[in-house]
């Protein structure tokens, strides 16, 4: 039906979004300059830690993972799609000559995947509750195109009050 055609072209874009931010990854790494490598290596520290936070919270802790699964709306839960997402990562960071900025990663040869440290969920949660540095800013560009549209709100008002006027003259 139309819900899956829509979900296959989700998931064409989001494949294409992963394999263009690889690609520009290897551009920087492998091809690049001395500071474009470590361009690369700062956006990794930065991103790595709310990468993993983006699948949502531990399937214990989280109140939507189990239901969603028990009504097929996801096929895998939270921490199996966390730990595809690590899996897959690490061996496409060592080929890029980068360092994932986890000191407790390693491989585990019995569950044949990565193990990666705990997750703090401090800023994540501060975000969800409003207090990201990024909501702080999109609050003040909200306010500002609410004060510059002020101008547009008071001539729609008096062009409002205006052709009432008019209509009750007319009556």
């Amino acid at each position: 039906g139309p819900y899956s055609r829509a979900m296959v072209r989700i998931c064409k874009e989001e494949s294409f979004h992963q394999r263009q931010g690889y690609e520009i990854m290897i551009s920087l790494c492998r091809k690049g300059n001395e500071s474009q490598k470590q361009m690369a290596q700062e956006a990794l520290n930065r991103w790595w830690w709310p990468s993993l936070m983006m699948f949502g919270p531990s399937d214990a802790e989280s109140a939507h993972s189990a239901q969603n699964m028990a009504w097929r709306i996801k096929r895998h839960g939270n921490d199996e799609l966390r730990q595809k997402f690590v899996d897959m990562t690490v061996p496409q960071a060592e080929y890029l000559g980068l360092t994932l900025p986890d000191a407790d990663l390693k491989w585990n040869e019995n569950k044949k995947g990565y193990d990666f440290g705990v997750i703090d969920w401090t800023e994540f949660n501060e975000v969800v509750k409003g207090n990201g540095p990024c909501n702080r800013e999109r609050l003040r560009a909200r306010q500002k195109a609410h004060e510059d549209g002020a101008w547009v709100r008071e001539a729609a008002s008096a062009y409002a009050k205006r052709q009432a006027a008019l209509e009750t003259q007319a009556a």
